[in-house]
């Protein structure tokens, strides 16, 4: 995946300001969007897939901490560069505890600043294939029949094949035949990989 497949947002109210990062992005190859303020920002963030964000700190509609807040608060924070003025760093370090990847403080060096991008575009492009990899498990978990559900319940509780023959009123052999059902369903190649797909969705149980 190149660079130009995530979109770098920009969110400043200052024109001059975005037009200027716009340009010096797009002249590195990053595909940009822009943005006059956090609310403009917010109305869209639902909708903003393979992205990462700049923001400005210090704005009169909503600052940057406050962006972050939101948009972790509906579970829409992207990889996220805050840049901040001299004098803002205990606001910059306050954004990174709410899930900024980086603050540059103004003024910066062109490079600084692209580094820092290229970082947090690395950072989306892994989420990206996290989420990816978990909507293939979740799928093959819906392939499963309601007994293989069952069984790979007890699997992942760690129960012994005798136990969970016995909860569900069938023989040992049965559940070995339902397991290694399920273990090619899954595309599992061992019980440790079984255990880590399904702990790795939410909620940790199929």
């Amino acid at each position: 995946m190149s660079t130009i497949d995530i979109v770098v947002h920009i969110v400043d109210d200052e024109e001059a300001v975005r037009n200027s990062l716009a340009f010096l992005l797009a002249s590195s190859g990053f595909a940009v969007r822009t943005h006059e303020s956090a609310t403009a920002f917010l109305d869209v963030a639902a909708t903003v897939r393979n992205g990462c964000l700049i923001t400005d700190l210090r704005m009169p509609d909503i600052d940057g901490v406050e962006l972050l807040r939101r948009l972790r608060a509906v579970d829409a924070l992207l990889p996220a560069i805050v840049i901040t003025g001299h004098g803002d760093v205990q606001m910059a370090v306050e954004a990174m505890k709410n899930g900024a990847l980086d603050f540059i403080e103004k003024p910066f060096a062109e490079d600084v600043l692209i580094a820092s991008i290229r970082r947090a575009v690395d950072q989306a492009k892994t989420q990206i294939r996290n989420e990816a990899a978990l909507d293939a498990v979740r799928e093959r978990l819906d392939s499963l029949s309601e007994r293989e559900r069952q069984v790979l319940k007890g699997v992942v509780a760690g129960l012994p094949n005798k136990t969970i023959a016995f909860e569900l009123g069938i023989s040992p052999r049965t559940v070995e035949v339902y397991r290694a059902g399920l273990m090619g369903k899954m595309q599992a190649r061992s019980l440790p990989e079984l255990v880590r797909m399904v702990l790795a969705l939410d909620g940790g149980a199929p």
